[in-house]
């Protein structure tokens, strides 16, 4: 393997490199693929398995009655590469022979949220409850046990009034966030504040409950850029 294929990639960079139908999603190559059915999306998979082997690069697979969800990212160096990039053209590839179609609207990741003074207090509870257990390194992150089950994470901070402590982050395609905030205040809800765009949005229902909605870019004048 080369150091250039290993080589984490920025995600302005997985922007430009990604092929048609796929987004960066909470630090995944995500897309969806719809088929005629379920003996189409079971040929895709296998098709899919045997590039994914021949490439030993392996992506997240969820297969569904009509459509398969592929998730990509390379474990070993902790973020995306171009092999991710490669792999994910060959998917595309196999996938117009097969006539099964890209819908990276849907790519969607979300998390969980907890605001408390005291992570050390209440994260035993969360942990027993769910099944989730600390990330290494970062106890204040409980990762998904399964890859299907929201992450939860601790926000240190003190209790505001008339404000829920658990909170919903939900990370969808940048080029799709808009639309996603408009959609939700059309639905009744507002917007919190927009001060941290195209970054994240929050936005709260009737009943004042926070989610955000997140990207990976970064946010309105600030020169830093994302990893």
């Amino acid at each position: 393997m080369s150091d250039d294929a290993s080589t984490v990639l920025t995600s302005t960079q997985v922007d430009d490199r990604a092929p048609r139908g796929w987004r960066e999603v909470d630090g995944m190559l995500r897309t969806r693929l719809r088929t005629a059915g379920y003996t189409e999306a079971v040929e895709l998979v296998t098709r899919i398995a045997a590039a994914a082997d021949e490439a030993d690069h392996h992506p997240d697979i969820d297969l569904r009655y009509n459509w398969v969800g592929l998730r990509l990212v390379s474990h070993d160096v902790g973020g995306l590469t171009e092999r991710d990039i490669e792999l994910a053209g060959e998917i595309s590839r196999i996938a117009d022979d097969l006539g099964a179609q890209a819908t990276p609207e849907v790519a969607v990741s979300m998390t969980i949220g907890i605001d408390t003074a005291d992570p050390d207090a209440i994260r035993p509870f969360w942990s027993a409850l769910t099944g989730h257990r600390p990330a290494k390194g970062d106890p204040d992150v409980l990762p998904s046990p399964d890859g299907q089950l929201p992450e939860i994470w601790f926000q240190q901070s003190e209790p505001r009034e008339g404000r829920n402590r658990l909170h919903l982050d939900v990370y969808v395609p940048h080029d799709e966030a808009l639309a996603r905030v408009e959609a939700a205040v059309a639905a009744g809800g507002r917007l919190v504040t927009d001060d941290f765009a195209p970054s994240w949005w929050v936005l709260a229902d009737a009943d004042g409950n926070e989610a955000c909605v997140c990207t990976w870019q970064h946010q309105r004048n600030d020169p830093r850029p994302r990893p």
